[in-house]
């Protein structure tokens, strides 16, 4: 990271929140804006680069899924959901359509604060290692093609519509083609995720992808369970 402050835009339709997150993040040096609806959220990341969103998920006129997926059209930055629904499903959904961490409420500030810099550590990373990749690896393996530097997965019979994180999870298997990769690799590999979600969220993902592929006429098997260890992306 520079000696800039990070940016980080809070986004929450409850004023108290919305004070306490933003009178927190400010005494850890952060440079904090806010707004109170999602309409709003869209205009200011369109306006200007931050460095992490915290995005309650229930927002007036444009909750906070569809912020993430208008914010995912131009922009990587890391988004951390605030949400008061804790169910499994609704962290598969928000991590699903490209959150990057999920956060019930109510939270503590500590949670809060350790979950934002663990983000913004792991952009501040990637940053560095990307400086020693080419990001525009094409990489094929039986019959699929992924491009990282457009994000697009395409296969004999055309484009695999994929969400950023089945992107991510076909890219971490098909690099590692033939091996076999635990669920841990998988967290820190697709997601770069410091252990703060379940590992079966991998779990979820990969039925996801398997129906994505085969939606896309690409034989699901492809991604091969191995029991016990993790997953495998087979080489034909």
């Amino acid at each position: 990271m520079s000696d800039t402050p990070a940016r980080i835009l809070v986004v929450d339709d409850e004023p108290s929140i919305t004070e306490f997150v933003s009178y927190n993040l400010r005494k850890e040096g952060f440079d904090v804006h806010t707004a109170a609806d999602g309409a709003t959220a869209v205009e200011l990341v369109n306006a200007m680069p931050f460095d992490l969103i915290i995005l309650d998920v229930m927002l007036p006129n444009m909750d906070g899924y569809e912020v993430t997926r208008r914010v995912r059209a131009v922009s990587s930055v890391p988004i951390l959901f605030l949400s008061a629904r804790d169910t499994e499903l609704d962290k598969v959904v928000g991590l699903e359509i490209g959150g990057d961490d999920y956060l019930a409420k109510p939270f503590g500030v500590r949670e809060l604060i350790a979950r934002s810099k663990a983000l913004l550590r792991r952009v501040s990373t990637q940053d560095n290692n990307n400086s020693n990749l080419n990001l525009n690896e094409i990489i094929e393996a039986s019959g699929i093609t992924i491009d990282e530097g457009t994000h697009m997965a395409t296969s004999e019979s055309g484009p695999i519509d994929l969400t950023p994180r089945e992107f991510e999870l076909l890219t971490a298997l098909m690099r590692h083609a033939g091996k076999v990769l635990s669920r841990d690799q998988l967290l820190h590999d697709a997601w770069g995720w410091e252990y703060l979600v379940e590992t079966k969220t991998v779990d979820t993902h990969v039925k996801r992808l398997r129906d994505k592929l085969e939606a896309a006429g690409v034989d699901p098997a492809l991604v091969e369970t191995v029991r016990g260890y993790g997953y495998r992306f087979k080489v034909l």
